[in-house]
This record gives structure tokens, sequence and C-alpha cells, in this order.
């Protein structure tokens, strides 16, 4: 009892203080293939840009955490009068990958993501509201055959001709059906780090 309790404690990771985000269960559905760019008059819509983007996770169990992400994805930035107005992103799920390789096969299995199954995830905004620090994102998340409705901090900055945005929050994985308990001495948590580090631009 006091190993289970000792490892508990120790195992404070930085998905510990970070904003979780609120989610809004919508019906299950897989997850469409999205556009690479959402719909805009020219000049109001922005590329995602893959180099100097990154969307990474960051896992945690009872004795650790795991660092992972997506190395394909592709998507963009709507523009109305120099602001943030809509957003969207499709994530390659064969492309995931993790800090050790055994890992990084497991989750790739439908132990976790199922990519054989479940080829990609999106996300696509309904609304990007100013907020006292930055924004505030609410689109539906399409993962792993469940579309859940999700809400979020982020700063987004627009410059002339690009703009970048930043998120860290958490979300329940369960909530998308991924459920894999881990080892029983050694069981992982549902939260989930999620990392955005995103570049638009020509």
């Amino acid at each position: 009892m006091l190993l289970t309790l000792s490892l508990l404690f120790a195992c404070a990771t930085e998905i510990d203080d970070k904003p979780a985000a609120q989610v809004t269960p919508t019906p299950a559905k897989t997850a469409p293939e999205a556009p690479a760019q959402p719909a805009a008059a020219a000049g109001d819509a922005l590329p995602l840009k893959a180099d100097g983007s990154s969307i990474g996770f960051v896992g945690a169990k009872i004795t650790g955490s795991h660092d992972g992400g997506f190395n394909g994805f592709k998507g963009g930035l709507e523009l109305a009068d120099g602001k943030p107005v809509g957003t969207q992103v499709t994530i390659d799920m064969a492309s995931t990958f993790a800090d050790h390789p055994k890992l990084q096969k497991h989750l790739l299995s439908p132990d976790f993501f199922d990519v054989g199954k479940f080829t990609s995830a999106s996300f696509k905004s309904s609304s990007i509201v100013a907020a006292d620090a930055g924004y505030t994102v609410t689109g539906a998340l399409d993962f792993h055959g469940v579309s859940n409705e999700i809400t979020f901090p982020a700063t987004i900055t627009v410059t002339d001709g690009s703009a970048t945005a930043k998120a860290e929050f958490t979300i329940d994985r369960q909530q998308w059906g991924v459920s894999y308990p881990g080892k029983p001495d050694d069981l992982i948590k549902d939260d989930v780090l999620i990392k955005l580090d995103l570049s638009f631009g020509g």
C-alpha cells in the first residue's frame, strides 16, 4: 500500500497542471477526411505549414510519462478582417510516433489508436472567440470513430500573411473509446495532454 501511494505521488507530470478541455459528447461516427484547408475567400485562408508545426501528446501511467505525436497532418486557418474565425486540421494516424519504439508500435494497434480501422483524426472549429488571455476555440474532434465537441484555450497570433496558434489542454481518452488500462500494477491515466504548436501561411 505504501509503495502504491509513493508511486502515485512520484508520478506528478506536466499533465497535472494543464487545463482540461470542456467536452460535449455527440453521436459516434467514423472520422471523415477533411480538406487541406477551410473553404474561404481568396486571401482569407492560411494553409497549415508542416514545417515548423507540431502536434504532440503526453500520456502518463503510475510510474512515469511518455511523449508522442504525429508527423503527418494538414489543415488551415480562416481569417476575417485579420481575425481568426475558423480552423480545421486532419491527422494521418499512421504517422503516430512515440519516445520508445515498442510503445509506438503498441499505440498503432487496436489496443489504442487502431490505425488500420481509424486512418485519420480531424478537428473542425465551430467558433473562435477572443478571451482575456488569447482565444477560446470550440469544435468537433473526430477521433477513433467518435466525435465530441471540445472547447479549449489557445493563443493565436496573426501577422501579415502568417499566423501561429499554440495550445495545451487535456482530454479524457475514455470519451473517445481508447480504454486500454495498462498493466495492473502500472495503470495508465485517462487524461492525455494535447500540445499544439502550429504555423500557418504561404
